[in-house]
């Protein structure tokens, strides 16, 4: 099996994608951490035990530093070491942003962007020590991303923003991490979530019959999949996945450019802008944004 004997922990994995991960993972033959608040991560835990799979429950919030701290401290204290952490915990506070106030951009960030980070931090804390005590590392991060964070969303700047950070992140932890035989790699699943199933109810709707497009099982595969020995020469990237469908996501790069050899001036810029624009592809349009024309 791919994760035989690995020891994976999941935040936010007591409902919906994470859940689904932490079934397939304990399938796969993976010890599991399941992090939660509540008491959910405590019914997946018992779920895996009663198939015959090992698992223990955390119920840290990983928002926190010590709460990051303590998922894999977790991982540690049940099964003797951490081998992949798959980030998935997440939120929404959904307002226009004439409407959004702190709260909703500091709870959602504080969840998404500074969960991830304080869980990979200590993480790479964890393995950094196994590395330097000559031990070989073969170890994985997997982070949750989104097609907002790819390519924006209207009325979700701060779910939005945070997701942009995480792929930043993701491709930064990617190349500081490869020396202790780390790979990071993130995805932007869509999914039937109780996030999704608020934000577009009708689109994601399991169907009476016929593959259901929008089950959050059909993620986990290839989390399944990345954090597999087969997968250590593949790091640094983002994959989209829905349905049956995965995609590679292609991000920034350097695009068409024009050098002067000097400063510019302003009166200048605007044919050199123009193009410029001509000659590089039109981006995609946010999710939620209106066809052209319409307000």
């Amino acid at each position: 099996m791919t994760a035989e004997g690995r020891v994976v922990a999941i935040t936010g994995a007591g409902r919906g994608i994470g859940r689904e991960h932490a079934l397939a993972f304990a399938r796969a033959g993976a010890k599991v951490v399941v992090n939660d608040l509540g008491d959910a991560a405590c019914d997946v835990v018992t779920e895996i035990r009663d198939t015959g799979g090992q698992a223990a429950a955390s119920a840290d919030d990983i928002g926190t530093w010590a709460g990051a701290k303590a998922v894999v401290d977790a991982a540690v204290e049940a099964f003797g070491r951490l081998d992949v952490l798959v980030n998935n915990a997440g939120i929404l506070r959904d307002r226009m942003l004439v409407s959004m106030e702190e709260d909703d951009w500091d709870a959602v960030v504080r969840v998404h962007l500074k969960g991830h980070f304080a869980t990979l931090r200590h993480a790479a804390a964890h393995w950094r020590a196994r590395a330097k005590a000559g031990e070989r590392v073969d170890a994985r991060v997997v982070n949750t991303g989104s097609g907002a964070g790819l390519l924006g969303s209207v009325g979700q700047g701060n779910y939005a923003a945070a997701k942009a950070g995480i792929t930043a992140l993701t491709q930064v932890a990617a190349v500081e991490m490869a020396r202790y035989g780390v790979t990071v790699n993130a995805i932007a699943p869509a999914a039937r979530t109780r996030m999704t199933e608020q934000a577009m109810p009708g689109t994601v709707a399991a169907p009476a019959t016929g593959f259901d497009h929008y089950h959050p099982g059909n993620v986990s595969p290839l989390v399944v999949w990345l954090a597999s020995p087969e997968a250590r020469e593949v790091t640094g990237r983002v994959f989209e996945v829905e349905g049956g469908r995965i995609s590679v996501a292609t991000g920034w790069r350097h695009g068409p450019h024009a050098d002067a050899g000097r400063r510019w001036a302003p009166e200048e810029l605007g044919p050199v802008v123009a193009t410029l624009l001509a000659e590089a592809p039109v981006p995609e349009p946010p999710y939620g944004s209106s066809p052209a024309g319409e307000r």
